[in-house]
């Protein structure tokens, strides 16, 4: 390229011809050009780098070679004239060489660069999801743009779906904007996309989920983002961006909390969370910190998930003080110790035993920990002076068909009786608050982990009945309300929560495997093996006898149901406790009958005790 540019600087000068070609001077005076040139190259080192990837960099070493090898020979064009006379070549020859030979080598280095960049992202292109975008809005552009700039590229977008087809015959981002006018599933074949990115924030949740259902029917990926601020970069938008969860799938509405009521309780008091590492005891500590605690108290027996939280804790560098304490709830007077150290102001009580078909093999451990626990919380609560007390119940206490929910509904009996008593008697004591709720998702051996974990494993997928109906919510719905129902309580209510519609189990592991882009039945089978011990086809909020009344928060109710005397319920669960101690289950389940004569069992061979 240097020869080519003096040459090309000779013919511009003299004129078309090619009779300089058989001239010795030209030729010296080219290799003398040559010569310089490459020594500067040498002297800069324009060679050192990847011409692939030309930077800014490379372009200045290139013009400092090729400027120096410019005023070296200018120089020794001046030199010559002067002390030899007569110029060896014209310096405006020399100042069109230069030029023209830094003008390609440069553009060389740029059209490699550019060449090499597209390659790379043809054959990205066609390892990236291609997809649509749902919507047109300032939403819509925001996450193409950040999309478009993304490195390495995850999606490439072909367009955009219009809802109101109203923009059709224009274009975003020189992208086509595609009318809405076949179903959703079609579109994307159609326009050679594997997925859509919902970013309509106008689109109401019936929409929505009808717009997943079937992309899902037809296993194409569906992905969603919430909506984005004025100020949001683009790793916070790309980072948004996410595959559609199963959570995402429940109809629920956000919650609206009182915060100020929250906070106004909780800031600057002692916290103690029973249960703390679990799945709801973890996600109340995170809340509860947020409205600035003075002190919390985790308390737990299972050690590492315990030291896990705490680790995450310790790096918001809060001013909050956290204890970690290992205890069982079982052990009153290590318990005790606790309350005597910390003197807590509030009470947040989710530890528990909760798994049915263990709790119906054993009940002496669902009295001991769901029974006795709660009750030496509660009475310590009272002996120490604790403003609330907030119990994490749940919806298989009602009408109990099993072990686990029939310790939970005595458990439930007991705070609240205990209140009703000391209130009567017109102490001021402790408020204690049950909340009854129904299955969360995601929490510790539920239903949707182990969905996950078999359809990893290559399935099947276990279902116990193939018209078992559940109540769901997520574990921070579940848990603000939890807090919510915490600070509006009097004491001695049962709050029970919107649970929203039922869903069949079945349908929860289709939209499940279609989530994980594989098809039910034909990549992953669905296996029914029978309900197990204590297990019913659906769950009960209320009994038959109860009723509710409505609070100012519309996703709370408050259950009233007939409350036992506590000397006798109190009387009772001594018996209880004494007849556990001997380790006879038969004899257990017959005494937690007597106490709650709802009490049936389903599937249990402890349904003989019912006649």
């Amino acid at each position: 390229m240097v020869l080519l540019s003096g040459f090309l600087g000779h013919l511009l000068l003299k004129g078309i011809g090619f009779d300089f070609l058989v001239n010795k001077n030209v030729w010296m005076i080219l290799f003398l050009y040559l010569s310089i040139t490459v020594f500067f190259f040498w002297v800069f080192r324009t060679y050192s780098g990847i011409i692939r990837h030309s930077s800014f960099i490379d372009a200045v070493k290139l013009f400092m070679a090729q400027s120096s090898t410019f005023l070296f020979l200018l120089l020794l064009n001046t030199s010559w004239d002067i002390f030899k006379g007569g110029k060896l070549f014209l310096n405006t020859h020399l100042f069109i060489s230069v030029l023209l030979s830094f003008s390609f080598l440069l553009l060389y280095r740029m059209i490699a660069k550019i060449a090499f960049e597209n390659y790379i992202r043809e054959v990205k292109n066609n390892k990236v999801s291609k997809v649509l975008i749902f919507g047109t809005e300032a939403n819509a552009i925001a996450v193409a743009n950040a999309l478009q700039m993304e490195s390495p590229a995850r999606f490439k977008v072909v367009g955009f779906i219009d809802k109101a087809n109203k923009n059709t015959s224009k274009r975003i981002l020189d992208l086509s904007i595609i009318e809405l006018n076949k179903p959703i599933p079609v579109l994307l074949r159609y326009n050679g996309a594997e997925g859509l990115i919902i970013a309509d924030e106008e689109l109401s949740n019936e929409e929505k989920f009808e717009i997943i259902d079937s992309c899902l029917e037809y296993n194409q990926k569906v992905f969603s983002i919430p909506k984005i601020t004025d100020f949001e970069d683009k790793e916070s938008i790309l980072s948004k961006i996410k595959n559609v969860q199963i959570s995402d799938l429940l109809e629920r509405q956000p919650i609206q909390l009182d915060n100020d009521t929250i906070s106004n309780q909780i800031k600057g008091k002692t916290v103690l969370i029973t249960g703390a590492a679990g799945s709801i005891g973890s996600e109340i500590v995170w809340q509860i910190h947020a409205f600035q605690p003075e002190k919390i108290i985790l308390v737990d027996q299972a050690e590492t998930p315990l030291h896990h939280l705490s680790i995450e804790i310790d790096k918001l560098k809060s001013d909050v003080l956290v204890r970690s304490i290992i205890a069982d709830i079982r052990d009153y007077s290590v318990i005790e110790s606790v309350f005597k150290s910390h003197q807590p102001d509030f009470v947040y009580h989710s530890a528990a035993y909760k798994h049915v078909p263990l709790m119906e093999e054993n009940p002496s451990q669902a009295i001991y920990t769901n029974v006795q626990g709660t009750k030496n919380l509660a009475d310590l609560s009272v002996k120490y002076g604790v403003d609330r007390f907030v119990m994490v119940s749940t919806d298989k206490a009602v009408n109990p068909s099993n072990v686990m929910g029939a310790s939970k509904r005595i458990a439930e009996k007991y705070v609240q009786s205990l209140f009703l008593s000391l209130n009567r008697s017109g102490r001021h004591t402790t408020k204690f608050i049950t909340t009854r709720f129904g299955n969360v998702l995601g929490s510790n051996g539920s239903v949707v982990p182990l969905f996950s974990q078999q359809i990893a494993n290559g399935g099947p997928i276990t279902i116990t009945h193939p018209e078992i109906i559940r109540y769901f919510m997520t574990i921070p719905e579940a848990c603000q309300l939890v807090l919510e129902a915490g600070a509006m309580g009097n004491g001695g209510e049962i709050f029970i929560f919107d649970m929203g519609k039922p869903v069949k189990i079945i349908d929860l592991a289709t939209k499940m495997i279609r989530l994980a882009g594989l098809r039910p039945e034909k990549d992953i089978k669905i296996q029914i093996i029978g309900l197990r011990p204590g297990e019913k086809l659906y769950e009960e909020l209320l009994n038959d006898s109860s009723k509710t009344l409505p609070t100012h928060h519309e996703k709370i109710m408050i259950v009233k149901e007939v409350t036992d005397e506590f000397e006798t319920l109190n009387r009772e669960i001594k018996a209880l406790l004494s007849i556990t101690s001997d380790f006879v289950s038969h004899d257990i389940v017959m005494k937690m009958k007597e106490i709650v004569p709802e009490f049936l069992s389903m599937n249990s061979s402890y349904e003989k005790l019912d006649n």
